[in-house]
């Protein structure tokens, strides 16, 4: 699905982690935590294509991303969806039209009773004609939960996406997110919260993985 071979990037003064290699096999779920800064949310980008790598080869749904058309890669993005750490949203739009933007926007259809399905397994389908600013962070969160996975992607990435939640509302979230595996979406998640990936070991085989000192290195049995 996605395969890093050997490698590096940095942002011009010196590089951010080196000689990265990674395989993110179909409904595997794994983990990525280091300390801020260490690069989780560079290496998220380079997953679905929004940076190049500075050295070594991102192998993207079977293509060379450094090949890649923008068609190609826009085929791609597709099959990956994404919570970003921000939660941005349209405003003036409904929480329901924000969750089928994805579809809209590459022109696929959406029907009212399968978006109704996605609000009410995330929580939200009382809040379906709601305006983002009216949500609450946690309501939030949900909502690009939502948003991410309307198009049925092969991935998922997530970074920090229980990063402004309390522990009911993560280990919710989380929870969403482990049976979204189950269904067959590899899952990478980027966080700091130790205690979050403790509690989805009990839940689904994760593989934790540690961004620390520029190298990514499987994580300690201490978690």
């Amino acid at each position: 699905m996605i395969v890093f071979d050997g490698v590096s990037h940095d942002y011009g003064g010196g590089a951010l982690f080196r000689d990265v290699s990674l395989r993110l096999e179909g409904g595997s779920f794994h983990f990525l935590t280091g300390p801020s800064g260490a690069g989780k949310s560079t290496l998220l980008k380079l997953c679905y294509g929004e940076l190049l790598p500075s050295s070594g080869t991102i192998t993207l749904m079977g293509q060379n991303r450094r090949a890649m058309t923008r068609d190609q890669l826009a085929e791609a993005r597709q099959r990956i969806g994404v919570v970003h750490q921000d939660c941005q949203f349209l405003d003036h739009l409904t929480v329901a039209q924000n969750g089928g933007l994805p579809m809209t926007a590459t022109g696929r259809r959406l029907l009212d009773a399968d978006l109704g399905d996605l609000l009410v397994w995330v929580g939200l389908a009382e809040h379906a004609e709601a305006l983002p600013p009216t949500l609450s962070g946690g309501e939030r969160q949900r909502a690009a939960l939502a948003r991410a996975v309307v198009a049925a992607p092969s991935l998922l990435l997530a970074d920090e996406p229980t990063g402004n939640l309390d522990w009911d509302m993560s280990q919710r979230l989380l929870l969403l997110m482990i049976e979204l595996n189950r269904m067959g979406t590899a899952v990478v998640i980027a966080t700091h919260d130790l205690n979050l990936i403790r509690f989805a070991k009990a839940h689904v085989n994760a593989r934790v993985l540690r961004i620390s000192a520029r190298k990514l290195t499987m994580a300690g049995a201490e978690l």
